[in-house]
């Protein structure tokens, strides 16, 4: 940047038309003085002239490194957003992410009821008890208990849950917790900072691993289900799910669900934008679901080997109706246990992957026709999608 000095226009300059001539007689003793002290004042001159020139392209040359390696840390500061540290962001947020354990009462092979212990992470969302995490940590869940950092544990209630999103909330009764400070996701860059907070193992509550935002939008199917995630390198395991993503602000970013596993995989952790999750987690808190999702009324289960057809006794691999609910608009619709899906309004489904996938390109209220075999005949039956609520 140039600093511009304002030049002075108010007095006017013009050439003497008539100079008046003047003769001057030097001597030559005086004129060989005059030319010495001219060499002289011409030699200074020049070396004064050489030296402020050069000290002076010295301090230009400081001044412009200066102002390059100012202008390159504002542009470093500005691109990873970072302006705490791991340690900082871990203090602000140690408080206002829990561990979460889980029961679930399951038949064995014997036909005994166990109960199956399970273990995650949660983030407190607002200070009167109110935690996020997700629906498969807590899924099929008789009993809930979540632990605060310092050391209280509570046993939860369950609000409601999205299996879409993978997205559910759960409540403690206890006032004057810390929430997490919501960040915005849509503001993200890869490269940015991103720190992780959870309970690893489900026995190392509290576990802060850092890394940085690997990719933004990644399209990542987990169990049949497609959804758009973050993509870390910060370590994740087993016990992180449901935990929190920040950013160099100390804001909630992301609600840590997945990581990739496998022989030399390394790095591959995912995260619920929290854009995606903060709709989810209001709808839920206020309903107890998320409006507009679909309910079929009926379970399906997928034969999808001979093995299975013959477990299941049926004579094909394929989708099948396991259990229709009593009032259901699919009882009403005529579908009963044991029946193969084919198609969907002509497109033919195999799978409850394929099945889901079709049916998100309907709104509730829509008519459907399913194509379904049974005992050997195929039939066509309508039905009316009707809305998902936790009291069917």
């Amino acid at each position: 940047m140039y600093d511009m000095i304002p030049q002075n226009n108010n007095e006017s300059w013009k050439p003497n038309c008539n100079p008046k001539k003047e003769t001057v007689f030097l001597s030559k003793k005086m004129a060989a003085c005059l030319l010495a002290m001219c060499v002289l004042i011409s030699s200074a001159v020049g070396f004064g002239g050489g030296y402020l020139a050069a000290n002076l392209n010295e301090k230009t040359q400081n001044v412009t490194q200066t102002a390059s390696a100012s202008s390159a840390l504002v542009n470093t500061a500005l691109f990873t957003g970072s302006n705490l540290s791991v340690a900082q962001i871990a203090e602000m947020n140690r408080d206002t992410v829990v561990e979460i354990t889980t029961e679930t009462v399951q038949t064995n092979q014997m036909m005994r009821q166990v109960i199956q212990s399970g273990a995650g992470s949660g983030v407190i969302v607002s200070t009167d008890g109110y935690i996020a995490t997700n629906h498969h940590v807590i899924e099929n869940a008789s009993k809930i208990t979540v632990r605060l950092h310092n050391g209280e544990s509570y046993e939860a209630t369950l609000v409601g849950t999205d299996a879409k999103t993978d997205i559910a909330v759960i409540k403690i009764k206890e006032n004057n917790l810390k929430a997490a400070t919501i960040g915005s996701s849509a503001d993200l860059q890869v490269g940015e900072l991103a720190v992780a907070i959870g309970n690893p193992l489900g026995q190392l509550g509290g576990t802060v691993t850092d890394g940085i935002i690997s990719a933004l939008d990644r399209q990542i199917t987990i169990d049949d289900t497609t959804m758009t995630l973050l993509q870390t390198n910060a370590a994740i395991n087993p016990g992180n799910s449901g935990g929190g993503l920040f950013n160099g602000k100390g804001e909630l970013i992301g609600i840590v669900n997945a990581k990739s596993s496998g022989e030399g995989v390394e790095g591959l952790g995912f995260a619920i934008p929290i854009d995606t999750a903060k709709e989810i987690i209001q709808q839920l808190t206020q309903y107890g679901y998320v409006k507009g999702r679909v309910d079929l009324g009926m379970s399906l289960v997928d034969v999808s080997n001979i093995q299975m057809a013959w477990i299941y006794r049926v004579g094909t691999p394929g989708l099948y109706v396991q259990n229709v609910e009593q009032g259901s608009n699919a009882q009403k619709a005529g579908f009963q246990s044991g029946d193969r899906i084919i198609a969907i309004d002509g497109t033919e489904v195999s799978s409850s992957s394929a099945l889901k996938q079709k049916l998100d390109g309907y709104q509730v209220g829509d008519n459907v026709t399913f194509t379904i075999s049974r005992n050997g005949q195929t039939a066509k039956l309508s039905m009316k999608l009707a809305e998902y609520t936790p009291s069917k």
